[in-house]
C-alpha cells in the first residue's frame, strides 16, 4: 500500500488552518492534481461527500471521497474510491504558542489491474506529496 506523510508549519492559528483544509472544496487551490471538488452531501463533519476530479499521471479520475472522523483542530479523515484504488487522507492538527502544525498522510490501495502500476504510484506519489505540501503552506500562509 503505497502512502506518503508530510508536516507543514506555520505560524497561523489552528482556527483557521482547520476552517480552510476541512472546507475539502479547498483542495482546488493547495492540490496540484485537483481540477475540481464539489461537496455532493453534509455539511463537513462527518458523513460529508465530496466528489474530486484530479489528473494524476497524466490520467483523469473522478474520486467519491466521504469523510469518516472529524474531531475539530484534531483529526480530519477521509477515506475514497475511484477506478482501481482505494484512498485514505488523514490531517491531524496541533498548535502551540499561535503556530499550527499540519500532518497529511494519503495512503492508497491499489486492486485489480491498478496493482500492476504500485511502483509508478509510489514514484509519483512521493513527488506529488512535495508539491501538494509546498502549496499548502503557500495558501495557509496567506491566511
Amino acid at each position: 500500500m503505497p502512502s506518503v506523510e508530510r508536516v507543514v508549519v506555520v505560524p497561523r492559528p489552528v482556527e483557521k488552518v482547520w476552517d480552510y483544509l476541512t472546507d475539502f472544496t479547498t483542495t482546488e487551490e493547495w492540490d496540484p492534481p485537483t481540477v475540481t471538488t464539489v461537496r455532493t452531501s453534509g455539511d463537513g463533519g462527518v458523513g460529508t461527500t465530496y466528489r474530486n476530479v484530479s489528473s494524476f499521471l497524466g490520467h483523469e479520475t473522478e474520486v467519491e471521497y466521504r469523510v469518516i472522523a472529524s474531531v475539530p483542530h484534531e483529526l480530519f479523515e477521509l477515506t475514497g474510491s475511484a477506478a482501481g484504488v482505494d484512498l485514505r487522507d488523514t490531517l491531524r492538527f496541533s498548535e502551540q504558542d499561535g503556530v499550527t502544525t499540519v500532518r497529511y498522510r494519503s495512503e492508497l490501495t491499489p486492486h485489480g489491474v491498478g496493482k500492476l502500476a504500485s511502483p509508478v504510484v509510489k514514484g509519483g506519489l512521493e513527488l506529488l506529496a512535495n508539491q501538494v505540501a509546498q502549496k499548502i503552506e503557500e495558501r495557509l500562509l496567506l491566511l
